[in-house]
């Protein structure tokens, strides 16, 4: 549910990047599609919410193409993206071939279960995706601002995206977490017009 709250953060603020608006909510389509193909043991054993039916499925990454920039948004497993992300990935295999998503900016925000649970180790591995394709990744760096430093609270994210500490599922985002979210989709908005739109 965590991510779920991330995703629709972004998707709420892409749209506040000056013109630049989702196409059909690719971002969240693309990881509820393949973010619910977990076993049923395996959802039972880490609290994986159910699938949210307002949230529609991307038919085929093909559709990828019609997009100018995304978000990508996924669980960490191990301290790298999920298995059902890289497969979502590994089904792009023509576009690839094509270099389709070339140019195309693209982000990334993910979830934890811990702090140490490599909320950046996760964005350095799903670049590789990235490249291959020859897309460019746009991080936010530290551009949201004093909050990327407070020690005070728990908070996820990392100047490679924004990111939530979901522990085993049950764990609300924080405020923060949620502003950042809301703040990388606005700041992706706008480099996507900057950079496609003039």
């Amino acid at each position: 549910m965590t991510e779920m709250n991330s995703a629709r953060n972004e998707k709420k603020n892409m749209g506040k990047g000056g013109g630049c608006f989702p196409s059909k909510n690719k971002i969240t389509k693309t990881t509820n599609k393949y973010a619910n193909s977990a076993t049923k043991s395996t959802a039972a054993d880490t609290t994986v919410p159910p699938k949210d039916d307002t949230i529609l499925e991307l038919p085929s990454p093909l559709e990828l193409v019609d997009a100018d920039g995304f978000l990508f948004g996924f669980p960490t497993r191990y301290g790298c993206m999920a298995a059902q992300m890289k497969a979502f990935f590994d089904s792009t295999g023509l576009l690839w071939k094509e270099q389709k998503l070339a140019g195309k900016p693209a982000g990334f925000f993910v979830s934890t279960g811990s702090q140490g649970g490599g909320q950046e180790t996760t964005a350095w591995t799903a670049i590789t995706q990235l490249a291959h394709h020859g897309m460019l990744f746009v991080p936010i760096g530290y551009t949201f601002g004093a909050d990327m430093f407070d020690m005070d609270s728990i908070r996820g994210g990392s100047p490679y995206g924004a990111g939530v500490f979901a522990g085993d599922g049950s764990r609300k985002a924080t405020e923060t977490e949620l502003a950042v979210a809301e703040y990388q989709g606005k700041y992706m908005a706008a480099v996507v017009k900057k950079l496609v739109h003039g």
